[in-house]
């Protein structure tokens, strides 16, 4: 049975943790199907947090492995969604 598993990450602070997370996300690239990251932005202003939604694919080791490592990070909440069918 295939699992789908999502990532739902709010980022506090992103211009300090924007390497962490781009580390986390090269390391672990084979391991992530979609990325799509959100956050507010007008003419004057960008803001300092964001969410990102990752979905994960491939040996389930190595994905709770990237949980882990996101989680580690200062400032960040990761959910975890997995849809079984």
């Amino acid at each position: 049975m295939e699992k789908h598993i999502i990532f739902g990450i709010h980022l506090t602070d992103r211009f300090n943790n924007a390497v962490k997370m781009q580390e986390i996300f090269t390391e672990f690239g084979c391991n992530i199907k979609t990325r799509l990251g959100i956050h507010e932005v007008t003419k004057d202003a960008c803001a300092t947090n964001g969410i990102v939604l990752l979905e994960m694919c491939g040996d389930e080791a190595k994905i709770n492995e990237a949980e882990g490592r996101f989680k580690a990070i200062a400032g960040v909440e990761l959910q975890k969604m997995v849809f079984s069918h």
